[in-house]
């Protein structure tokens, strides 16, 4: 009789000891989920940026208005709301040095499209676009970082940091209502290729030099210049040509940021279109170099700003001519302008904050004088003199701003602005007001 007691005792035991083991080993193994789970959350970035804005100009918006200016100087005017960038950012931390980043783009309340069943038309199927706009992967990257942040290598869609806006394009990075308007007439802003990037940063310097495809010297126009020549209408983009950029930051100097960037690419047959017979063309390359010098000055309640671009375009009159006889249709892309054989843009603003430096809210006081041309005619040879394409003095704008900025928060503006523009004397000057509400944070990081 003990010993099948004993047996049976120790059966109880040995069971209630398998439990309880099991129960610790579950508990390990949630605990273990648990954390594996916090881990990957906190290795996971989630942020965003937004613009809602408002504008009056007190001129008009007619395409002529500058081939008949006399006709539109007496215009009323016309008002604007928009949503210029709501972006969503998207980030996570594999380990071992891999992380990744995407950025998603809606520009103007993106693009809405609806079938609908048209009563008037015998019961028809339409589809009718409800809102214009863009929806577009800004950034899509992998990257291996090194040496603790010294060396990274970045592979995929990126923002290529030439110029002040485009290395600076959050809305709470500048005072206007809307982006800066030299550097976003006359070079792509944002600006975002698929290549590779390789970055680093060590004290007061960082670096980044970049290999991308190449501007496509038929989307080149007279009124942005390279503005739209980074886009393609085909599910790919054209990469018969490559091209460099880099960037160099410097903030040795406490408040003090000194920035120099700049790209170089020939851009000619960079399209679907490559074949070119004819010797006309046979040596045009459409090199172009850009350089940018930025920098930004804060200090208690000052901030000081400016920027200085040049861009020049090799083979300027040839292109010219050949973007004349690109196809000419509804569904071709081509703006079948003069191309400038240079641009440039320079600006300069300041900030005052008017509110103390002890409370967490601001309001900023700004001014700015911006001056661009996007378009300085190339010459042609005739007659052994060197004679000029047609000019548009239009292209030639001096622009004043002044405004506030409030920050109830560090992550919130409201902004209000004032603006002139002031062209060429045969020209109507162009006045608006603006003002807008934006975002840019971090929800998670």
């Amino acid at each position: 009789m003990k010993s099948v007691f004993m047996k049976r005792a120790v059966t109880l035991i040995v069971l209630t000891m398998a439990v309880g083991f099991a129960s610790a080993q579950d508990t390990i193994h949630l605990r273990r989920a648990d954390t594996t789970a916090k881990k990957r959350v906190e290795r996971l970035t989630i942020g965003g940026y937004g613009e809602a804005t408002y504008r009056y100009n007190f001129y008009s918006d007619n395409a002529f208005r500058y081939s008949y200016a006399d006709r539109y100087a007496n215009s009323k005017g016309h008002g604007q709301v928009d949503l210029p960038h709501v972006v969503l950012m998207l980030g996570y931390d594999f380990g071992k040095g891999w992380s990744m980043g995407t950025e998603i783009e809606f520009e103007h309340g993106g693009t809405e499209a609806a079938v609908e069943i048209e009563n008037e038309e015998t019961g028809e199927y339409e589809q009718e676009v409800e809102r214009g706009g863009e929806v577009a992967l800004e950034q899509f990257w992998l990257q291996k970082s090194f040496l603790s942040n010294k060396l990274n290598v970045r592979v995929g869609h990126i923002v290529v940091p030439v110029g002040a806006t485009n290395a600076h394009h959050l809305p709470t990075e500048f005072f206007n209502v809307f982006r800066p308007e030299g550097e976003n007439t006359i070079i792509p802003c944002t600006w975002h290729e698929t290549g590779i990037s390789v970055w680093g940063q060590a004290g007061g310097w960082r670096y980044e030099v970049q290999l991308l495809p190449a501007l496509n010297s038929s989307m080149f126009n007279v009124q942005g210049w390279a503005h739209d020549a980074s886009a393609s209408p085909y599910e790919f983009r054209a990469a018969n040509k490559l091209a460099g950029a880099f960037r160099v930051d410097n903030t040795s100097v406490k408040g003090l940021r000194l920035s120099l960037s700049g790209y170089v690419g020939n851009t000619f047959n960079n399209d679907i279109v490559t074949e070119e017979n004819s010797s006309t063309y046979k040596d045009v390359k459409g090199t172009v170099v850009y350089g940018s010098f930025d920098f930004c000055y804060k200090h208690k309640w000052l901030v000081l700003r400016g920027n200085a671009d040049y861009g020049y375009l090799g083979d300027a009159a040839l292109i010219s001519r050949y973007n004349n006889y690109l196809p000419n249709s509804s569904s071709a892309p081509y703006p079948h302008t003069l191309v400038g054989r240079s641009v440039c843009d320079g600006a300069l603003e300041f900030g005052a904050n008017l509110l103390p430096e002890r409370t967490n809210r601001k309001l900023f006081l700004f001014a700015r004088y911006e001056y661009y041309d996007s378009y300085n005619p190339a010459y042609v040879i005739s007659n052994g003199e060197r004679v000029p394409l047609s000019d548009y003095k239009w292209t030639e704008r001096h622009v004043f701003s002044a405004g506030l900025n409030y920050y109830p928060i560090p992550q919130i503006v409201l902004k209000g602005e004032f603006g002139y523009r002031l062209l060429a004397q045969q020209y109507n000057n162009e006045p608006w007001v603006s003002l807008g509400i934006c975002y840019s944070a971090f929800f998670k990081r």
